[in-house]
């Protein structure tokens, strides 16, 4: 009796066709002859808005795809310990055999560390920055001591788009700290995430600022008219 197949699995169901913001209404004046500006606006910033949304969507989708994969590399090739007594005979022998490459895993090149090197490179995730050819990590600027020669920093590896250069359990100690100072000055902040001023604020500072420096100008010339 021949054996049965497995089932195949069943093909994904289309994504449904997304709906744009007021189609209804665009349909409405999809005849008309010609439009008023204030409908061509209003439709522009309609889209441009829902577009925007798209896109900041797609954008935290990716960042938690990329977080995701960021985790399994860290443990496979970072943090995993070296595995050498058990694996060491079958990597050689799948070699010999052509089923896989006995090189697969390598220790770090610093020396009494036996943590996994990183792919493409000899060195571990907390050594990382001991190779001069990667461009994908640098150290964590946080000031642990200050001495009288030279401050004494972190350097722990984090990747080199950080911003602020700062490893997370010491971005964590830097805004309580800055929490902490601006409730000293007399503002009470429960999150630094509200400190961002709206845009019309920093407009008003921005004239505010242009307007002290004209004034000083002003002054400046009369009294240079008077001196002469």
């Amino acid at each position: 009796m021949a054996a049965e197949c497995p089932p195949s699995p069943p093909s994904p169901s289309p994504s449904s066709p997304m709906t744009i913001d007021g189609s209804d209404r665009d349909a409405a004046l999809a005849k008309s002859a010609w439009l008023s500006r204030r409908e061509v606006l209003e439709r522009r910033s309609r889209l441009a808005k829902q577009l925007a949304r798209v896109y900041r969507h797609h954008y935290w989708a990716l960042m938690e795809d990329l977080k995701a994969k960021h985790r399994d590399y860290y443990w496979t090739f970072g943090k995993s310990p070296f595995k050498d007594d058990e694996t060491a005979p079958a990597s050689a022998e799948n070699g010999k055999q052509g089923l896989g490459n006995s090189d697969d895993i390598k220790r770090c090149q610093v020396t009494g560390c036996k943590t996994k090197a990183m792919a493409l490179t000899k060195f571990c995730h907390a050594h990382i920055l001991s190779d001069p050819q990667q461009k994908l990590y640098k150290g964590c600027q946080y000031v642990i001591k200050s001495l009288q020669s030279k401050s004494l920093i972190c350097g722990k590896p984090i990747p080199r788009s950080t911003v602020p250069s700062l490893c997370p359990t010491h971005l964590q100690k830097g805004e309580k700290r800055l929490i902490r100072d601006l409730r000293k000055a007399g503002l009470n902040v429960s999150s630094l995430s509200n400190l961002a001023p709206k845009f019309h604020v920093i407009v008003a500072e921005y004239i505010c600022q242009i307007q002290t420096r004209r004034r000083a100008v002003q002054k400046a010339c009369v009294g240079e008219v008077e001196i002469k």
